[in-house]
């Protein structure tokens, strides 16, 4: 698929206008840009949201997510419309606006809002044919796109010795140990909305990298966060408290968490910390003191074997 870049942006606006008026006529006029990225550009106009998703896309699995998302009301926004369209080269999906996570209040974030959502996907069977969950593939072209900007940089080595130590299903060369349970892929405080705007219920966001493996993959970002001191143990403990409050699967009922996380947490360590040195040395900078946890927590991962997931 051939990509129209500088015409996206403007002919998304103008897009996401036209939706927005013919849901209602009383649009309250507005467009923004959410995001503008190689791999997602979003664009509001009112109520209404569009999405042109990475170039490389899949149709057909793209479409997959978009219709499981319109069937599990309560846990994932649904979409204004059926399928992706064709936009310049690109896919786009429609979405109701929702007001996000503040980041300016971190004592008012939402942990356990997100460990019940996540709880009540991995509960429920796909309610349509899904795609694995793209997640370990993401992390794989993180430490990819490591290599190929950043080979000769000091954090590198440690970050690919680490992820040279996962098993292989956690680097994207193998299947998943879990083939069955609906996973979000890419959990962060980021994909949260409340909907409807401004005081709705919380609704989970992002459907590219949705579909079925192992849960425990959800829970390995605010792991890792944990794990490397960047997020208070306070928080950490109300997220899982959460999450096994209402049955999640991906660890056990009680008991020590981490021979569920281990082998995730590491490689979203791995992939946050691939990213953060790739984009200092796009940057000509030194990594910062998160940057830097982030390798040496790599380093330390090195040095010590990962555990096997439970089942």
């Amino acid at each position: 698929m051939t990509t129209d870049a500088p015409a996206l942006l403007p002919a998304l606006t103008a897009r996401v206008r036209e939706t927005a008026h013919a849901r209602t006529p009383a649009c309250p006029c507005g467009a923004a840009t959410l995001a503008d990225r190689p791999d997602a550009t979003v664009v509001r106009h009112g109520g209404t949201v569009a999405k042109a998703h990475a170039a490389d896309a899949d149709r057909a699995e793209l479409s997959l997510r978009v219709t499981a998302a319109a069937r599990l009301p309560g846990v994932l926004l649904p979409p204004l419309a059926p399928a992706p369209v064709d936009l310049h080269g690109r896919l786009v999906t429609y979405w109701p606006y929702g007001t996000p996570v503040d980041p300016e209040a971190p004592d008012a974030a939402p942990w356990e809002a997100a460990a019940t959502l996540l709880a009540r996907l991995h509960r429920t069977p796909a309610p349509a044919p899904v795609p694995p969950m793209r997640g370990p593939a993401k992390a794989a072209l993180a430490v990819a796109r490591l290599r190929a900007t950043a080979p000769d940089h000091p954090a590198t080595a440690p970050v690919l010795a680490a992820w040279a130590a996962l098993p292989a299903w956690a680097r994207g060369e193998a299947a998943m140990p879990d083939p069955a349970t609906l996973c979000h892929g890419d959990l962060h405080l980021g994909q949260l909305i409340r909907h409807p705007a401004p005081d709705g219920p919380w609704l989970l966001i992002d459907v590219d990298d949705l579909g079925t493996g192992v849960p425990a993959w959800d829970l390995a970002r605010p792991a890792a966060w944990y794990a490397c001191g960047l997020l208070p143990p306070e928080d950490w403990h109300r997220f899982l408290t959460a999450y096994r409050a209402v049955g999640g699967p991906a660890v056990p009922a009680d008991g020590d968490p981490w021979p569920a996380l281990d082998v995730p947490a590491r490689a979203l360590t791995a992939q946050t910390a691939a990213r953060a040195v790739s984009k200092a040395v796009l940057e000509d900078r030194p990594l910062d003191d998160v940057e830097r946890s982030l390798v040496d927590a790599c380093a330390r991962m090195a040095s010590v074997r990962p555990a096997a997931p439970r089942g």
